[in-house]
């Protein structure tokens, strides 16, 4: 595997490989931090899916943003070759304010529509962006009705659960609210996904991201426990969090990523599923 990797590197470079090394993380394929002979340092990475995908949200956030992240110097659909960045995925109170800036930034950035240019993809799923002038109706469909579908076909969703999915899924337009204007999000911002150093973010890595209400990036982050008190602080001093986000609509909005944990990792995720379905009365 290294030896052709290797070889595919140093044809899309143009520059010979001094070393290759397996880097931790990631949830599909591989990624390698490659030491090339001219003393620069790369990250490649390989997988299934087709990473333009990547490539091409990587790009969008450099060009739309000042969220940092890795520059893009070689995209195929089974090799992406980025721009190493130094940092650790600790988070610490400094690093959770930092994270709350940038979304906060990140989330001033607004378009006319829910969606985005392309489909993209959510990990190895394949996540649909149509352009769509209601929020809650992109979210019922896109996300959570898909989801829903997805893991009762392909995972161990019960029938009894789906049915309560369905029942709070006709109820979304007395759940959820409608954004000023929907805003640009990276979409999958947990710990693995951040670089800090020096208690600043110095990359996002991995993005899912479209034009979307802020609060589902926020309730992500809340449910991979990335950030606490100092991020939610920060972030409503700067953006505002609006009335009932924490009572009800932040467990409309981890459903969607609990049903693809489902469909992807098993029965593991039905109880956390079951119990946020009892907390908001179905």
């Amino acid at each position: 595997m290294s030896d052709a990797l290797e070889k595919r590197i140093e044809r899309a470079l143009g520059t010979p490989v001094s070393t290759i090394e397996s880097l931790e993380g990631g949830m599909i394929g591989g990624a390698y931090r490659v030491d090339l002979a001219d003393g620069r340092r790369r990250v490649a990475k390989v997988g299934d899916t087709p990473l333009t995908v990547e490539a091409f949200m990587l790009r969008y956030l450099a060009d739309h943003s000042d969220l940092p992240v890795p520059a893009v110097h070689h995209a195929t659909d089974d090799l992406l070759v980025l721009e190493y960045v130094e940092g650790t995925s600790e988070i610490t109170p400094a690093v959770e304010r930092d994270l709350a800036d940038h979304l906060a930034r990140l989330h001033d950035v607004t378009a006319g529509a829910v969606g985005f240019p392309r489909d993209t993809l959510d990990g190895p799923l394949e996540q649909p962006n149509p352009r769509t002038d209601s929020w809650i109706d992109f979210y019922r469909e896109h996300r959570l009705e898909r989801a829903t579908d997805g893991a009762r076909e392909h995972g161990p969703l019960t029938g009894a659960l789906a049915e309560r999915l369905a029942a709070l899924s006709t109820d979304l337009d007395g759940l959820l609210r409608e954004p000023d204007r929907p805003a640009l999000i990276h979409g999958d911002v947990w710990r693995t996904n951040l670089l800090a150093r020096n208690g600043r973010i110095v990359a996002f890595l991995d993005p899912a991201t479209y034009y979307a209400h802020p609060e589902i990036e926020l309730a992500y982050v809340d449910w991979t426990e990335t950030g606490g008190d100092p991020f939610f602080d920060r972030y409503r001093e700067r953006r505002g969090i609006a009335d009932g986000f924490f009572e009800t609509r932040r467990d409309v909005y981890v459903l969607h990523p609990l049903l693809v944990h489902v469909r992807l990792f098993g029965e593991d995720y039905l109880e956390d599923l079951d119990r946020t379905l009892d907390r908001l009365g179905y």
